[in-house]
């Protein structure tokens, strides 16, 4: 797999977007904070409404418009994988029971029989 490049902010227009974001952010926060005397719903509500904004704004910067992008081609993926039936995940998850269980039993009978050895035969506790 190649390596990606790392993508840095480069125009000072997505820089100023990106700043305002973060000051929207920061402003929903503090708002809701500040409406302690109103309604849960009020403040929720002007929480919400200021990151949905902030969020609008980065995905306004060249950087956001690249995760826009990415995040669609990775839900057109999403849509090409080969979902197992019901039955075959049922097997599948069977079949990982039973191992997990052979395996404990293996585990406990490994450290048990070191234990007796250990113990019994080459200290002769008891």
């Amino acid at each position: 797999m190649a390596n990606s490049p790392v993508e840095t902010v480069r125009t000072t227009g997505d820089k100023l977007l990106l700043a305002l974001a973060v000051v929207l952010v920061v402003v929903g926060v503090v708002a809701f904070y500040a409406l302690a005397q109103q309604a849960l719903f009020v403040r929720v509500g002007a929480l919400i409404v200021l990151l949905v904004i902030a969020a609008g704004v980065a995905l306004a910067t060249q950087s956001g418009k690249g995760f826009t992008a990415f995040a669609k081609d990775a839900y057109r993926e999403v849509g090409k994988v080969v979902w197992p039936s019901r039955k075959e995940a049922t097997q599948t998850t069977a079949i990982v029971f039973a191992f997990v269980l052979i395996m404990s039993l293996y585990l406990w009978l490994s450290d048990k029989s070191i234990e007796w050895v250990v113990f019994s035969l080459i200290l002769g506790w008891k």
